[in-house]
């Protein structure tokens, strides 16, 4: 179990005449993991988070950051001590992407050189090319807006990083880019992250741990993710993780006995079959001259090109290699290599065989 960084001990935050929006919150949250508060609107997710800034301040209780109560530092500092990223990036409109990450550092009197040259290391580390440090941000995408606001989360190198639903305003698939490059920021990097937001998809997908609240600002459920899918504590999370949670549960499980068949595919332009196989009942799998997938020739003459799936790979869970299966037209989940070449195709009956395998095995093991 990690060792503490953040503790809450009966934290109430009451607004006159009203009520609690934060109800005796007691809860541990560990060093250089994800942790991440989810639940509806109005829950008190959000007013939790910024009490660890003292954006918010208690009505009551305590809150330790590395064992140090918060109240006894001077607010600016702490703030500065911290990183935080918003919804909205929050960047500065009438400065440069440079002097935006540099913010913090120079507030922390760090020299103005030396603090726009770690905005420009900053820079290749959220993955954006150097070049645009010399941009505005109006001139950025949304997504672009969001990796320089975590850079300047990241630029006085703190402890602690708290994210207040950073990703909610970008599209589906931008939003899945800066999940993935989270992850890969933190198993660098290992800061304390506390997360906030209302998608428990995101929940499951980015914490180590996450913690429910319920409305009124009682905690209702806090523990890993896959322990949340699995075992809700009661009906309101079960109610707010939805009733699809045993596919998303799949997401914890790896595919690993999951067979690879051989397909018959055809190159676009090309004439010439390769990998002969009994299944997919007449599909085709058109490949490029590299052979990666562009998607299906339907059985028949004339036939045009059908989109594909999603793809699975070695080492995916069973939730993905399942989903390639499922949203294939021809019923086949396509199988590629780290660099997109196809390996072959997986099948859903047989995806579902091994899931039951693995449910039998847990059963067991209870």
């Amino acid at each position: 179990m990690a060792e503490a960084m953040i503790e809450f001990q009966s934290v109430t935050k009451q607004y006159q005449g009203g009520q609690p929006a934060v109800d005796d919150l007691s809860m541990s949250i560990g060093k250089g993991c994800i942790t991440v508060f989810v639940g509806p609107s109005g829950c008190g997710k959000t007013t939790s988070l910024r009490m660890i800034n003292r954006m918010v301040e208690p009505t009551s209780g305590t809150i330790t950051v590395a064992g140090q109560d918060v109240t006894s530092v001077p607010a600016a500092e702490l703030r500065r001590s911290m990183g935080y990223v918003m919804q909205s990036s929050g960047l500065m409109p009438h400065r440069s992407v440079l002097d935006n990450i540099a913010t913090v550092p120079r507030l922390n009197g760090v020299p103005k050189g030396q603090a726009r040259k770690r905005a420009a290391e900053l820079l290749d580390v959220v993955g954006l090319d150097p070049s645009l440090g010399k941009r505005y941000p109006s001139q950025l995408s949304g997504g672009q807006q969001q990796r320089v606001g975590v850079a300047r989360a990241l630029a006085a190198d703190p402890p602690v990083l708290l994210m207040d639903e950073p990703f909610s305003a970008v599209d589906p698939v931008v939003r899945e880019e800066l999940q993935q490059e989270l992850l890969r920021l933190q198993r660098d990097l290992a800061k304390t992250i506390v997360f906030v937001t209302h998608d428990i998809d995101e929940a499951t997908v980015l914490g180590d741990k996450v913690a429910v609240f319920a409305v009124g600002g009682k905690l209702a459920q806090y523990a890993t993710p896959e322990e949340i899918l699995r075992a809700p504590a009661n009906e309101f999370v079960a109610s707010f993780v939805g009733r699809d949670r045993g596919f998303r549960h799949l997401g914890f499980t790896a595919a690993d006995g999951v067979t690879i068949h051989s397909v018959q595919t055809v190159t676009r332009g090309g004439t010439a079959d390769a990998g002969m196989s009994d299944h997919g009942d007449g599909w085709r799998l058109v490949v490029d001259g590299e052979s990666r997938p562009l998607g299906w020739e339907a059985p028949g003459p004339d036939s045009g090109l059908v989109p594909g799936g999603s793809l699975f790979r070695p080492g995916d869970t069973l939730r993905r290699a399942l989903d390639s299966a499922l949203s294939s037209p021809s019923g086949l989940g396509v199988a590629v290599d780290s660099d997109g070449r196809v390996l072959g195709v997986v099948q859903a009956p047989e995806v579902l065989a091994v899931i039951e395998s693995a449910r039998r095995v847990r059963q067991g093991a209870l």
